[in-house]
């Protein structure tokens, strides 16, 4: 599809955390008309997400952290969730493992790049690079938790991978990214 879009005006509604623009643009229809649209878009950056796996055991790390737009959405506010975080200037392969080591306390033994996704293409700008990383006892180099300066208080959890699963089934655990690399995982073959 020829993706003529051509941006008519801008204006930035916010800059804090991140950028909220309002756009408005032309942008060619499948007919070929031509239509303008506004629309406010979310910018924070691209981020990377990891799940980590031993697969000899069939375990897996997650966390459980407090996220603000879910309780304001009427969900429980602590969200459990793969590792993950902003690329803040790094490769998303550099940022997982970064992330990992922050929030679980382990240093991968592998990363492998599994996808790349858009969670919410209509409003927000971030494209999340997802990984597999695998990890045993020894690569516990830290309790994990996350960065306090950061207002992160995060609760690290091993458990088995069929739990995991399970807990997507139940309502556990709704974030996009970690329903994604389970299954991700599970439809592989991942832990053989």
């Amino acid at each position: 599809m020829n993706e003529t879009i051509k941006i008519v005006g801008e204006e930035v509604l916010a800059d804090n955390w991140a950028v909220l623009k309002n756009t408005t643009f032309e942008v060619t229809r499948r007919d070929g008309s031509r239509q303008t649209l506004h629309r406010e878009t979310y910018d924070h950056g691209n981020a990377a997400a990891l799940l980590l796996c031993d697969r000899q055991r069939r375990m897996v790390v997650l966390t459980r952290q407090f996220r603000f737009p879910a309780h304001l959405n009427g969900d429980p506010a602590w969200l459990v969730e793969v590792c993950a975080g902003l690329l803040d200037g790094d490769t998303p392969e550099t940022c997982a493992r970064r992330e990992a080591e922050e929030e679980t306390g382990y240093r991968p033994t592998t990363v492998t790049h599994v996808f790349d996704a858009y969670m919410s293409p209509g409003s927000l700008t971030e494209k999340v690079s997802c990984f597999l990383g695998d990890y045993d006892a020894a690569a516990k180099i830290s309790a994990g938790g996350g960065l306090h300066e950061e207002g992160e208080d995060i609760e690290v959890m091993e458990i088995p991978f069929t739990a995991a699963i399970a807990m997507i089934a139940s309502g556990e655990i709704i974030d996009g990214k970690t329903i994604m690399l389970l299954q991700h995982a599970a439809l592989t073959g991942y832990f053989g």
